[in-house]
């Protein structure tokens, strides 16, 4: 298998335009890539760029910061599902977290699943890891294991720290094995893209994407 297929293609700045979303979905038809990530407001203009194709449409949920009170997450995962998004990438109440509130955090989980329901869209947690310790990690995972949660994911792209083997490694440990992982946050090559994946990660959210999977060696695919 490629590593493409590994690949969330991402795009999520604020001034991102129509012909970005259009150069997005096209590169991931393209290259195969597993998914988009977009911001809620072009949902619907990506599902329509990737029909046919068995590319995913994703968005954020909560982004970048987590902070917002769970019922406004729970207005963007409504409002998500009904554009047609097949993939929610949700950051976690960091803010609660750093308090170690885990009844924020219990709450908050417990309304987003609910949520979801039975939509059969795939929820992916946000823990921003390069801001936490180990310890934090864990924490994160032995709650979040859980809940009907397919993802845990290293970082947005926004603090100064983003993906670590050393956070892939934390999360693959503490969690059980349906539990998978995305690593994001500063891959922007082949070999450290393998390192994660070696590590532990399934899904990579990159904006690197092309030059990645073009700096894959000739006959790799044996991940």
């Amino acid at each position: 298998m490629s590593i493409a297929h590994f690949i969330d293609h991402t795009i999520l700045k604020p001034e991102t335009t129509i012909a970005e979303i259009e150069k997005l979905c096209a590169e991931a038809v393209t290259y195969g890539f597993a998914s988009v990530c977009v911001p809620p407001y072009f949902i619907e203009l990506a599902k329509e760029k990737v029909a046919g194709s068995s590319v995913k449409v994703a968005t954020v949920i909560g982004f970048p910061f987590g902070y917002s009170h769970y019922t406004a997450k729970v207005a963007e995962v409504n409002d998500a599902l009904a554009k047609g998004a097949d993939e929610l990438d949700m950051v976690i109440n960091i803010a609660a977290l750093l308090r170690d509130d885990l009844n924020t955090l219990e709450a908050e989980i417990k309304a987003v699943t609910g949520a979801i329901g039975g939509s059969g869209a795939t929820l992916k947690l946000i823990l921003e890891s390069g801001i936490l310790t180990i310890e934090q990690i864990v924490t994160c995972c032995q709650l979040y294991r859980q809940y009907p949660v397919q993802f845990l994911k290293t970082s947005t792209g926004y603090a100064a720290k983003g993906a670590s083997v050393t956070a892939v490694q934390t999360m693959r440990a503490n969690l059980p094995e349906h539990i998978q992982i995305k690593a994001s946050g500063g891959i922007r090559d082949y070999a450290f893209a393998k390192e994660l994946i070696d590590a532990g990660a399934t899904r990579l959210g990159c904006s690197a994407s092309v030059a990645i999977v073009n700096g894959e060696p000739a006959g790799t695919g044996n991940y």
